[in-house]
């Protein structure tokens, strides 16, 4: 037994998982967003083009704020730090619900609520598996699947309080209830204290290495992680951004019919994230990632190029949206394979950018080239380049130690001879 495991067994584990979902769940209610977009565009007049930036900015300060987060839980721990996130997060919502021009939503619905989400996202996350070295894969998916299980949830619960107290009273409650449920899991969570695992334990040999920042950054492999994480997040991003209006402009399908295509993304999208994560640990991390970037680039494709149906066009969106949940819960536990389990957050927060350029990304492609086709083109085409990296790819090290390994047997013989 490692002193990393000796450390982690006085523990019961199940009790920060428990914490960590209550937190991931209420973290993950801010993907809600796009039921207040039509009654703040209504009740102050404002563009709903204009509304609906507030969840871009959103997502980019929710990226943005994983840069920090690894350094701010260095000096005040986890538990403190997800506590701060939880009031400052939940404070933002309820002064959203006074808001009454534009810059003051983005800036509080969208710098000051991504911000703080970002930062115990992140944070929690990395915890958890660090107490779960052996099941990442598995760890990361219930984790990830959380944030998605809260979103489908607070669809209704969110709609509900729109409908019955107005679109501000309904930030109001909302605000206190996530405050309350990141708060209370903030006290279920334990930091996981990290020790250098022995040599001789079965660990491969390219996770050993503890990497700081600077030493990932001097990897062509973090570059590479980058532009396959930044694929996979563009692709469902867009997807899920626009989904409903694909349904009816390329499919022909009533808006009815196409607003169900929300829900199904949700669904599919957590279905991705429980299932391929906990899949990733039995058959290998990349196998998992270049076969959703395959399924991803056939869908898109079809979605550009045939002649949709319901079925047709139900399928495609299943498919992406149960890939995008796969991706982005794989790429944490990749992340810790490849650099070590040490740095996760702040190593992983850097990757994680490829998330908030992602999410600005299709949407500006489609701004510039003007619709959907070109953008699924752009998407098909970097799916296809990132499924080739996804194949080639091994961790940094790990080919050096096969040669040195390879070569240590071949020596004796060549000299034998």
């Amino acid at each position: 037994m490692s002193m990393h495991q000796a450390a982690h067994s006085k523990v019961n584990r199940w009790i920060i998982v428990l914490g960590t979902i209550i937190i991931q769940m209420g973290l993950g209610t801010i993907y809600t967003w796009s039921l207040f977009n039509q009654p703040l565009a209504d009740k102050f007049g404002w563009e709903l083009s204009s509304v609906s930036i507030t969840f871009s900015i959103t997502s980019f300060a929710l990226a943005f704020a994983t840069l920090f987060a690894g350094k701010i839980q260095d000096r005040i721990g986890i538990r403190n730090l997800t506590m701060i996130s939880g009031a400052v997060l939940g404070a933002g919502l309820i002064a959203s619900s006074q808001v009454s021009s534009l810059w003051m939503l983005y800036l509080l619905a969208g710098v000051v609520v991504g911000f703080a989400d970002g930062t115990a996202y992140i944070t929690s996350l990395s915890n958890l598996m660090k107490w779960f070295p052996e099941r990442k894969g598995l760890i990361a998916g219930i984790s990830v699947g959380a944030f998605g299980t809260g979103s489908l949830l607070f669809k209704y619960i969110n709609g509900h309080f729109i409908n019955t107290l107005g679109v501000s009273q309904a930030f109001l409650v909302w605000g206190l209830i996530v405050m309350v449920m990141v708060i209370v899991g903030s006290f279920l969570i334990k930091e996981a204290v990290m020790t250098e695992t022995p040599a001789n334990t079965n660990t491969p040999l390219h996770s050993q290495k503890n990497y700081t920042v600077k030493e990932m950054l001097r990897t062509k492999e973090a570059y590479l992680l980058f532009v396959i994480l930044f694929t996979a997040c563009m692709s469902g991003l867009y997807l899920i951004g626009i989904v409903k209006d694909i349904g009816v402009q390329l499919a022909g399908l009533d808006i009815r019919t196409a607003a169900n295509a929300v829900a199904m993304v949700a669904i599919f999208n957590t279905a991705g994230r429980i299932i391929l994560g906990a899949l990733s640990d039995k058959v290998g991390r990349m196998k998992v990632v270049a076969g959703a970037l395959l399924a991803t680039a056939l869908s898109v494709i079809t979605l550009s190029f045939a002649t949709l149906n319901a079925g047709i066009f139900f399928t495609c969106v299943g498919v992406i949206a149960f890939c995008f949940g796969g991706n982005i819960t794989v790429f944490p536990a990749i992340v810790a394979d490849y650099f070590g389990l040490k740095n996760q957050s702040k190593n992983y927060g850097i990757i994680y950018q490829g998330f908030g350029l992602g999410a600005l990304a299709g949407s500006f492609l489609s701004v510039l080239f003007g619709g959907f086709q070109v953008t699924f083109n752009v998407i098909a085409v970097l799916c296809m380049i990132s499924f080739l990296i996804a194949i080639f790819i091994t961790a940094p090290g790990h080919r050096n130690e096969s040669k040195k390994n390879q070569e240590s047997v071949l020596k004796p013989h060549y000299n034998a001879g």
